[in-house]
């Protein structure tokens, strides 16, 4: 027997479509934010002024050091912004001679600016310390990155990505999509809230390029 158009088996269908498609379009979809226009460092500073000299856009690039010349002291770049809850995105490349000193640099999260210095949470980049979770200017290293399956894949003077996950109280960061850190922060007095910044650390020969960095509020 055929199936009347306006049969009530057939209206509960519809209905339940229309219900599914109004409570997906009554959701706020994430949007992702790019946090780099890839030619100017608008939305961006340094924690130490006299430091903006030695950052520089070129070929939609983030950079700090020349590979020539040894970098003479910590330094970081920072968004404007303070971000909570969010998954950060982006490329970076690390290179550098590891005779001529410590090649190393790190993406601060949830940091907060106090005294001329950036203090807070870094996911760290170079040999040594892949994949950690540091502390800046704090507590130092909260959790050394997990290398088992990273070793294998990770391009150790070319490009690779980094993923660093943050919602309330937990920590998540990946390096080529593999985690090397899930920390639980287990200190309410730690502040939730603050800038993101990328870093080059004092010690060796070396240059940094960060590209394509995008964030998503959660």
């Amino acid at each position: 027997m055929n199936c009347l158009p306006h049969s009530p088996r057939r209206l509960l269908l519809l209905l339940v479509v229309l219900f599914i498609q109004i409570s997906v379009f009554a959701q706020s979809p994430e949007k992702t934010v790019s946090l780099f226009d890839g030619k100017t460092l608008t939305g961006w500073k340094t924690v130490d002024p006299a430091h903006q000299k030695l950052w520089s856009v070129a070929d939609s690039m983030i950079k700090s050091g020349d590979g020539v010349h040894k970098i003479p002291e910590n330094t970081y770049l920072h968004t404007l912004k303070e971000y909570g809850d969010f998954e950060f995105r982006c490329l970076f490349r690390l290179h550098g001679d590891p005779k001529t000193g410590m090649i190393n640099s790190g993406i601060q999260y949830r940091s907060l600016l106090e005294g001329g210095k950036i203090v807070g949470y870094q996911a760290d980049i170079g040999n040594g310390f892949w994949g950690d979770l540091y502390d800046e200017h704090r507590r130092e290293k909260l959790v050394s990155g997990d290398l088992r399956t990273l070793r294998h894949i990770l391009k150790e003077d070319g490009w690779n990505s980094y993923i660093i996950r943050c919602k309330g109280n937990r920590h998540e960061l990946y390096i080529n999509g593999v985690k090397t850190c899930d920390y639980i922060e287990k200190d309410s007095k730690i502040p939730q809230k603050g800038v993101i910044a990328v870093q080059i650390h004092s010690g060796g020969v070396a240059q940094v390029e960060f590209r394509d960095l995008v964030i998503v509020e959660l």
